[in-house]
């Protein structure tokens, strides 16, 4: 009975695979959102005023972190917590795939969420006049936890290792 138990609970863990292939759909629609925006871009490109490109370069640039932090923990947290990736050597293969372990996933995640969080806090920076300052101040404690977390969270990391 507990060596059944034990294999049921071990195979469960293919339940997380279609959650890691419905980040897939997230980042096809991270992906379809990013051209919108670009295609929205061009023809105003001429009257644009430069603080408003810089806001939709901010824009994308936020899209891709984010489309990179989908693709790390869908592909890190499937090899962790799933099964190894089977990739042929002739296929091309990411070079950090196979040596992120939960602990340092965690640590990247972290690490994307306080650049995310900084470009949304520059983006309000840019925006002053549209923010009261009591939101502004959110945003600026809300950053700065994520900051503090990261930090103590690498921290703690780097600890546990020696």
């Amino acid at each position: 009975m507990e060596r059944f138990f034990e294999r049921l609970m071990y195979a469960s863990r293919w339940i997380m695979a279609p959650i890691y292939l419905g980040l897939s759909l997230v980042l096809i629609a991270l992906a379809v959102k990013f051209f919108q925006q670009v295609f929205h871009l061009v023809p105003t490109l001429w009257e644009m005023k430069e603080v408003d490109l810089i806001l939709v370069t901010l824009t994308l640039v936020d899209l891709a972190l984010v489309g990179g932090l989908i693709v790390m923990v869908m592909f890190s947290g499937y090899e962790n917590f799933v099964s190894k990736l089977d990739i042929d050597e002739e296929d091309e293969k990411l070079a950090w795939l196979g040596q992120l372990d939960s602990n340092s996933l965690k640590n990247k995640v972290s690490a994307s969420i306080v650049a995310i969080s900084s470009i949304h806090l520059l983006k309000v920076f840019m925006n002053l006049s549209y923010y009261d300052i009591d939101k502004i101040q959110w945003y600026v404690v809300i950053h700065l936890t994520f900051v503090v977390s990261a930090f103590a969270m690498g921290y703690l990391d780097k600890l546990t290792k020696h």
